[in-house]
């Protein structure tokens, strides 16, 4: 029973808990507030009757609601039909209300709309007063920054790109700070970075252009300088002759007057001249903007760069310097390949030395002179290499002109040109020698034209042209009227005037070299010596062995050669009135025509003597003995006749010489006496020759007689005293060998012969015994053969026999005689 009321209690108990249960889902679904999933699934969780209940109890609640709102609706129903009356009450005056608010606040809304318009205005300028306050303000901070931009944009622009460096160092500093919270100042702080690197681009540019410029300007740049540096040159050169003219005027005053005209008439023209072109002066600035080379410098200098534009501008230079260097392949063929090659030099170093000059650091004087020493060592290999391939005398001396302007000019900006001076010895060596080669030309042109006949003077006029050209006097010739003749031929005074024409074109290379008048007139007379010495020497040599030049020609040559000897001191005066030194002079050279001349005459008088013995040889060429002959033709030769006659005639020629002048005849009557004594010494020797002859096996006694014909013919000439002035004899001595060799043959007397060999008193005393040995060997076969011919008669066989046999004795002793001679010696 307990056990039973225990389980209704608690049958109870859980009967109200679920009730419990069931109310609280209920609150917590009329809350809203907590979750209904975690609420229902409470309710159904418990047991399966729980739905039924719950909804029971869902039930009873909603009951309870509605019997309470029925209850609230009934308890305030009056109040409501009340209030609903009191609003119908209201209803009408509501609307008259609404009537009137309405239009009240149309005509409100249309009062306002003006107000509200200007309301809103004044907002809006308050605003914009406002922002302008702020614009201003950030404006006055951004202006000067942008003012500098924009003036840096616009020296960019007129391409000042120095000042436009400034400007951004300025902006980076100084205005970009302030406003650096702006983007535009970010795009102008990484703006200012490429801007120096297009200013180092263009800046780099320019210069490359300048150098470009004055690369190809050097050459006008050059030739300015060079003008400029001609120019007052030969207005110094023209005052120093206008101060010497006076000098030496006694020693040669028609020349004298007219240097003093020509000097004064040059001098005007230069003080013109300088009075025209005083204003027209340029200089390395006029013809080239050096602008782009200082505003690089100043940029890189900026930049803190400036030594690699320093190393760039020098690498450049050095490059165009080798370049400009280079010379034309065929610079030797025109003066004008040579201006140009010196003008683009002088060109470079000019700009080279107004860059010094103007800068600081960019070119140094120990970085020109290591460029002018390398440049001037390959100028002079060049000049060395290219002057020695010209023949022409005019270019070799323009080129030496320009050579001293190029040096003058360079040495006016403080260049060393010493060596110039010393290569211009090496090249007026060559251009003597290439005078030399040019008057040999003219030498040979004057010889080639030349008659070799005295100059012929019909009047007094045309002897003082001659005179006026040769130094001539002769007062034996002066007292004789015209017409006359005077001994030299018309190339001796077409050579005097051309050696002094040589002295003049020597005396133009020594010019303006900056040497003494001392030094100038030992080197003319060094040139003139090698003139007189080599070239007309040679030319005199060449004349004298061609073939074609006869006797007369070579005696006129002689005469010639004789008259320009004498004139050589009339040389060293010349000389000596166009340098201004006196002969007196220590250290004065002397001319050496002398020896010259007397080479020429000795040269022709051999060539004289050579061709007497060639024609000598010729006619003895044709000599056509018959050695076998019994008797003689009981006349000379005719071969031998004609030589003789020859001979005659040649030897008038020199007798028939003008001797009008002392000097003359004695020295045509030395030529004529030697040249007769020679052809003689010739005739014998060649006569004793031919019977000596080695192919000549065998002599007849009639030959020997034949032969003695001919050679007393020989001897008549020479005692005729073809040529007068040889004493006694003399010229028959030449024939004296072979007239004792043929008397000892005629006469047969060879005992006299052996027994007064060897005493000063031998009538046969010029016969050798090899010579008679020979010969008598010769005339013994001969006998030999003729007795062998005519053995008819047993008389003659005798004769013959006894002839032999003396023959054969006197060859034993002559043959001893030999031997001996031989051992002696």
């Amino acid at each position: 029973m307990a056990r039973k009321s225990k389980s209704n209690l608690s049958e109870l108990y859980l009967e109200e808990n679920k009730d419990q249960i069931y109310e609280n889902a209920l609150a917590e679904i009329q809350s809203f507030q907590l979750p209904l999933g975690t609420t229902l699934r409470s309710v159904y969780d418990d047991q399966p009757n729980a739905h039924q209940r719950f909804m029971e109890k869902l039930d009873a609640c909603i009951r309870n609601h509605d019997r309470e709102i029925e209850k609230m609706c009934n308890f305030h129903h009056q109040g409501f039909v009340d209030a609903i009356t009191e609003l119908l009450k209201v209803r009408a005056d509501a609307e008259k209300l609404k009537v009137q608010v309405t239009d009240t606040n149309r005509r409100l809304q249309d009062a306002g709309k003006e107000v509200i318009a200007q309301t809103e205005e004044i907002i809006r300028c308050r605003v914009q007063q406002r922002n302008i306050t702020t614009v201003v303000e950030k404006l006055q901070l951004c202006l000067p920054v942008l003012e500098m931009y924009s003036k840096l944009k616009e020296q960019m622009n007129v391409k000042r790109y120095y000042s436009a460096l400034k400007t951004m160092e300025q902006l980076e500093n100084l205005y970009l700070p302030r406003v650096s919270q702006y983007r535009f100042c970010q795009i102008m702080i990484e703006n200012l970075p490429k801007l120096r690197e297009e200013i180092k681009e263009i800046s780099m540019s320019d210069l490359k252009d300048f150098l470009e410029s004055i690369r190809k300007h050097s050459d006008r740049i050059g030739e300015t300088a060079m003008k400029q540096a001609q120019q007052q040159r030969t207005f110094s050169t023209a005052l120093q002759k206008q101060n010497n003219l006076n000098y030496g005027r006694n020693m040669h005053l028609g020349r004298s007057r007219i240097l003093e005209s020509k000097n004064e008439i040059t001098l005007k023209r230069m003080f013109e001249e300088d009075d025209e072109h005083e204003e027209e002066v340029l200089t390395a600035q006029d013809l080239v903007d050096f602008s782009p080379v200082y505003r690089c410098l100043h940029i890189y200098s900026v930049l803190g760069d400036g030594e690699i534009f320093e190393n760039y501008y020098r690498k450049q230079r050095r490059k165009q310097a080798r370049l400009v260097l280079q010379p034309q392949s065929s610079m030797h063929e025109t003066v004008e390949g040579y201006r140009r090659y010196f003008s683009q030099i002088v060109g470079f170093f000019v700009v080279e030395d107004h860059i010094l000059h103007v800068t600081q650091g960019l070119v140094t004087r120990t970085y020109t002179d290591e460029l002018w020493n390398m440049a001037l060592s390959k100028i002079i290999a060049v000049l060395r290499t290219h002057s020695s391939y010209c023949s022409d005398p005019d270019l070799v001396l323009e080129l030496k002109n320009l050579i001293v302007v190029f040096a003058d000019t360079l040495q006016g900006y403080g260049f060393p040109v010493n060596r110039l001076f010393d290569l211009l010895f090496e090249i007026r060596d060559q251009y003597n020698e290439t005078l030399l080669k040019k008057w040999s030309g003219l030498f040979r042109d004057i010889f080639e034209a030349d008659n070799y006949s005295p100059i012929p003077v019909a009047n007094e006029e045309e002897y003082k042209i001659v005179i006026s050209k040769f130094p001539f006097q002769d007062p034996e010739l002066d007292k004789q009227s015209f017409p006359k003749k005077l001994p030299m031929s018309q190339s001796v005074p077409q050579i005097y005037i051309q050696v002094k024409e040589f002295i003049y074109a020597s005396l133009k290379f020594s010019e303006s070299l900056h040497r003494s008048s001392t030094e100038i007139d030992d080197m003319l007379r060094k040139s003139t010596n090698l003139l007189l010495t080599r070239t007309l020497s040679s030319c005199l040599q060449n004349l004298i062995k061609k073939p074609h030049i006869g006797l007369t020609e070579l005696v006129q040559i002689i005469i010639n050669t004789t008259h320009l000897e004498q004139a050589c001191k009339y040389l060293e005066d010349f000389i000596s009135n166009i340098t201004n030194i006196s002969q007196v002079t220590v250290h004065t050279a002397r001319l050496y025509g002398l020896s010259t001349f007397k080479d020429a005459r000795h040269a022709a008088e051999g060539e004289i003597y050579t061709k007497l013995n060639q024609k000598i040889d010729e006619f003895i060429q044709i000599a056509d003995y018959d050695w076998t002959m019994s008797e003689s033709d009981g006349r000379a030769s005719g071969y031998l006749m004609d030589l003789i006659n020859f001979l005659r005639s040649t030897f008038q020629v020199f007798t028939h010489l003008p001797n009008n002048n002392n000097d003359h005849a004695a020295m045509s009557g030395k030529v004529a006496q030697t040249a007769c004594m020679s052809a003689c010494q010739h005739l014998s020797t060649s006569l004793m020759q031919m019977l000596l002859d080695s192919e000549l096996k065998q002599i007849s006694m009639g030959a020997i007689q034949q032969f003695n014909l001919d050679v007393i013919q020989c001897e008549l000439f020479a005692s005729s005293e073809p040529v007068p002035g040889f004493q006694g004899d003399t010229l028959q001595l030449a024939f004296i060998d072979l007239r004792q060799l043929l008397d000892l043959f005629m006469v047969w007397d060879w005992s006299t012969y052996l027994a007064d060999y060897g005493q000063a008193t031998s009538k046969y005393l010029r016969v050798n015994p090899s010579t008679a040995l020979t010969l008598l060997e010769k005339v013994h076969r001969g006998m030999k053969d003729s007795s062998k011919k005519n053995n008819i008669f047993a008389q003659f066989r005798k004769n013959d026999r006894d002839k032999q046999k003396l023959i054969e004795t006197v060859v034993k002793q002559l043959r001893s005689l030999v031997n001996g001679m031989s051992q002696h010696t």
